[in-house]
């Protein structure tokens, strides 16, 4: 396999991406990893920091990044994918707020290891605008805003921006006004994680690459090549999940694809602006998100790609035309400085795990010594790093600020069978772009959104 050709990312890493030694045969271990992505890997570094006496094994099926630690927006950032509304409303106001503050201090904190470590990723801490390019979005913008103040957030948190101001830090056409949050930074995601595999392996921990784990079970991962024996397993595979035994229902593997333009000339990144490499979005339903690259160019994605059926993750699915088209199109409709071809030069996409409450978790059973932690609906990037910090108080038994965090032990309810799964996930998705398709027609909210979102709990 080609792995520069899974995304733009792992094209300019500065490394071959030749596997690692695969699994030889049966093994012991303190503690063994599923998945050498992010949350893999953020715990194998900070056991290992905390316990060098450990003996740490991951278990990756390809490479490490493979997944959508290779392939993400690279956004940093300490979005939650559960509303701060609704943790209020599950956990109370303080437990909220706690999460909000943890999410936020996360940010930095990669930005300590990334500087500890020597990790050249290109990590700048910008800060994300959303913007608000219609009555409807500048409505929810604002509501935005009184609802993070009233939980307890501030203006040096998130702040509305009217129209001047949004527009002098992203300058997209029809810009109405927006807001900006000064807790994110911009990551090339895949130097990221390549990073971490290096640094993670300096402190004694071994890495087994395409090494597939077939099973996971209370004292040990099955792979073809034998087992790995420990007292603790931890599962960090993500949208790969559904591909274990018994865990089918536990996430759905929803895509999102993108895109990348060659390098940009200086006169048309004075017409866009991002000046600071702010992270970008708006404020329609079915996301969009992107980034100014260290090297110039604009990577931009979205959903919008179908959930497959049975939870189906093939690579053929991380390609779907319409879906790169589209995105082309609303880049120009977003910047008409790139003229009317925006000049795409890369196309990509990946799973990433949804939960059925579309809340991501972390936990440990003591009585089996499982480990788990994911669905971050693809706000992964900096939440894999508190996963792993929390994981590490778990399995070392540390009473902490974050082994009490609301999301730990937290227990999604499983998605339903199929073909329930489908229908659900798919016509949810054409709620959202029918949503923003009215919105844009008569200007007004879509009520059919907000309906939706109820649902979801949000």
């Amino acid at each position: 396999m080609r792995y520069q050709e899974l995304s733009y990312w792992l094209s300019t890493v500065d490394e071959p991406l030749t596997p690692r030694p695969p699994l030889g045969g049966d093994a012991d271990a303190d503690v063994v990893i599923v998945g050498a992505g992010y949350t893999g890997l953020w715990t194998a570094y900070y056991l290992a920091l905390a316990d060098p006496t450990l003996r740490i094994t991951v278990l990756e099926a390809e490479i490490a990044g493979y997944g959508a630690s290779g392939r993400n927006g690279g956004w940093c950032s300490a979005l939650f994918p559960t509303s701060l509304p609704a943790l209020a409303r599950r956990h109370g106001r303080d437990a909220a707020l706690r999460m909000q503050r943890a999410m936020q201090a996360t940010v930095r904190e990669v930005g300590r290891v990334v500087a500890a470590e020597d990790i050249d990723c290109d990590w700048h801490l910008g800060g994300t605008v959303t913007l608000a390019r219609s009555a409807a979005q500048l409505g929810r913008a604002r509501a935005e805003v009184a609802q993070a103040h009233a939980h307890g957030l501030t203006a040096d948190d998130l702040v509305l921006l009217d129209a001047a101001e949004a527009a002098a830090r992203c300058a997209a056409d029809g810009v109405r006004g927006g807001t900006y949050t000064p807790h994110c930074a911009v990551v090339h995601p895949a130097r990221l994680v390549r990073g971490l595999a290096r640094a993670v392996e300096r402190r004694g921990v071994t890495v087994h690459e395409r090494t597939p784990v077939t099973a996971i079970r209370a004292g040990a991962a099955v792979t073809p090549a034998g087992a790995v024996r420990a007292p603790v397993v931890v599962r960090a595979t993500e949208g790969y999940t559904p591909g274990l035994p018994g865990q089918r229902r536990v996430v759905a593997p929803v895509y999102s694809l993108m895109v990348a333009t060659a390098p940009l000339p200086e006169e048309t990144w004075a017409r866009i602006g991002l000046a600071e490499r702010e992270t970008f979005s708006d404020h329609r339903h079915v996301i969009i998100y992107g980034q100014r690259t260290a090297d110039g160019r604009l990577a931009f994605g979205g959903r919008g790609a179908p959930y497959h059926f049975g939870s189906r993750v093939r690579p053929e699915f991380d390609r779907e035309p319409r879906v790169f088209a589209a995105l082309r199109r609303t880049l120009g409709e977003l910047f008409p400085a790139l003229g009317p071809q925006v000049p795409v030069t890369h196309t990509w996409g990946g799973p990433l795990g949804v939960a059925r409450d579309w809340s991501a978790s972390v936990g440990l059973d003591r009585a089996t010594g499982l480990a788990w932690a994911g669905g971050y609906v693809g706000d992964g990037v900096a939440t894999t790093n508190l996963a792993g910090r929390t994981l590490a108080d778990l399995i070392l038994g540390a009473d902490s600020d974050l082994t009490d965090l609301p999301w730990v032990g937290h227990r999604s309810p499983r998605w339903e069978p199929e073909p329930l799964r489908w229908l659900a996930v798919n016509a949810g998705l054409r709620v959202m772009l029918s949503a923003d398709r009215a919105e844009l027609r008569t200007g007004r909210s879509a009520r059919r959104a907000a309906v939706f979102q109820r649902l979801l709990g949000h």
